[in-house]
């Protein structure tokens, strides 16, 4: 059930060891231990919580679902819960991850958030790799951030595409309410997620000084950026998909309004041979009546006042 890493001054030493053996691996004070667990239950987490002295509400809140984003401090280690995103058939699905932190040991509960790209930053060489815990926890602080980035592009990319459709020559607006409203979702899924990530990672930098050393603030502070970044860039999101629907319910009106002119024009050029024909079918003799030039005077003047009609309606662009 859990996923074992020892660092020493930066450097991976051991993986998949034995719960047990983290206390043991501690009494080095270089060395740094990872513990993950995938979807444990309380007795999976009795352990690890006995060996590093983890708080009974803390381990209550990694176990819980829906938990709202926040940071905690106990004594004797602090407790993250954040919540990554994943496109699932282009719906946005948020997927929590927990972490007890200690002076040298991360311990994340997860559900279905992939750590692989958080394994790669951590196995990068790089200046901070000796830092310590706080250095795992900014590679996954930042790996989550990131992908909230990602989905905020993609986001904005679907917006770009619905414009396109919207100015075509003759858009799908069944289709396009259907996305419409599956962006909106997400960009509400999105803002649900990232707004109280700016209190956790303000609360890092504000409080945790064992963990956000000097050497790491200006990295955390980066991620606090990506955060309002990403907070920022939704809300011109949802701004962008309201004027979007406002612009495809007005463009829907116009062409409207033209069909209902031409519609109207047509039936308007229909009436004057209507009229005409109708006048001259009556039962009372009238100019030209039983006379062939009757005829002509009559067809002349429908094809005459018919055109005028035309080309008066086509001048106003109403045909």
């Amino acid at each position: 059930m859990a996923s074992t890493r020892l660092y020493r001054k930066g450097r991976l030493e051991a993986s998949d060891f034995d719960l047990d053996q983290v206390s043991d691996h501690l009494q080095d004070p270089d060395a740094v231990v990872w513990v993950d667990f995938h979807s444990p239950s309380q007795e999976d987490l009795a352990t690890i919580a006995q060996e590093l002295g983890l708080h009974a509400l803390a381990i209550e809140d990694a176990l819980a679902k829906h938990e709202r984003p926040k940071f905690d401090q106990y004594d004797g280690h602090s407790f993250l819960t954040a919540k990554a995103v994943r496109f699932d058939d282009g719906v946005l699905a948020p997927t929590e991850v927990s972490a007890f932190i200690t002076d040298r040991a991360l311990v994340t509960v997860r559900d279905e958030f992939d750590f692989a790209d958080v394994l790669k930053r951590w196995d990068e060489p790089g200046d901070l790799s000796g830092v310590g815990v706080g250095f795992l926890l900014h590679g996954l602080l930042d790996s989550i951030v990131d992908g909230h980035l990602a989905a905020a592009q993609k986001l904005d990319d679907e917006i770009e595409d619905l414009e396109d459709v919207l100015f075509e020559e003759r858009p799908d607006h069944k289709g396009m309410q259907r996305r419409a409203l599956r962006l909106r979702k997400n960009l509400v899924m999105l803002r649900r997620v990232e707004l109280p990530m700016a209190d956790v990672v303000g609360a890092l930098l504000r409080t945790d000084d064992t963990i956000v050393t000097d050497e790491l603030r200006p990295y955390f502070q980066d991620v606090n950026d990506h955060v309002l970044r990403v907070t920022d860039w939704t809300e011109s999101l949802r701004e962008m998909t309201t004027t979007l629907r406002e612009t495809q319910l007005t463009a829907q009106g116009n062409v409207m309004n033209m069909i209902m002119k031409k519609v109207t024009s047509w039936a308007a050029i229909i009436a004057v041979p209507t009229a005409i024909t109708g006048f001259y079918g009556q039962n009372l003799p009238y100019p030209g009546f039983e006379r062939a030039w009757g005829f002509w005077v009559s067809t002349a003047a429908i094809v005459a006042l018919s055109g005028v009609l035309y080309a008066t309606f086509k001048k106003r662009d109403w045909l």
